[in-house]
């Protein structure tokens, strides 16, 4: 069934579903659904037969639409690794899963008595290592993977936070890209 825009002056002010489309009343007239985005409604002008946004909500929309890239450069930065005791380890969600899951196992095992240097901590018929970026293995005890854990948040949570302060700023930088602006 067919949806309009209820026009009043130059906003609109509703919507309504019908069959056909009725005739305009006095002070209202009705617009096809079709000519109006569905995100639109609350912040539309209709003038010259045609929908505009208001100057105030066109702008709100652009900041959307930077800080939306400014969070997906967030986000690359945070999946591309993290430096750790100077060795570069992968920092996607999965990995960040596993960092996370072993460091607590890490931390169950020394509330149970691993001691620092002991890398059997995990499995007593095998060192632990982690593996780097470049695939090498980097043997940990357990409080070096709760260390280690412990970075891979703080990787994260900064790269949150330098987002964040981008997007407060008013107006975002252009080169919000650029490495000056993140850890």
């Amino acid at each position: 069934m067919p949806q309009f825009a209820l026009i009043a002056g130059d906003d609109i002010v509703g919507w309504l579903t019908a069959p056909q489309r009725p005739g305009d009343e006095p002070g209202r007239r009705l617009v096809p659904a079709d000519h109006v985005h569905e995100a639109e409604r609350a912040h539309a002008v209709y003038q010259d037969g045609k929908v505009h946004l208001d100057a105030t909500e066109a702008q709100r929309r652009a900041r959307v639409r930077i800080a939306a890239l400014v969070d997906a450069e967030r986000d690359r930065r945070i999946d591309s690794g993290f430096t750790f005791s100077g060795v570069l380890f992968q920092s996607r969600a999965t990995d960040r899963e596993n960092i996370s899951g072993k460091a607590l196992l890490a931390f169950m095992a020394q509330l149970n008595g691993a001691q620092p240097e002991d890398l059997r901590w995990a499995n007593a018929q095998q060192d632990f290592a982690w593996i780097a970026s470049d695939n090498s293995l980097v043997p940990m005890d357990a409080q070096t993977v709760i260390d280690f854990g412990n970075a891979a948040a703080t990787h994260k949570q900064a790269h949150i936070f330098a987002a964040r302060r981008l997007k407060d700023m008013n107006p975002i930088p252009d080169d919000f890209t650029a490495d000056s602006w993140w850890p």
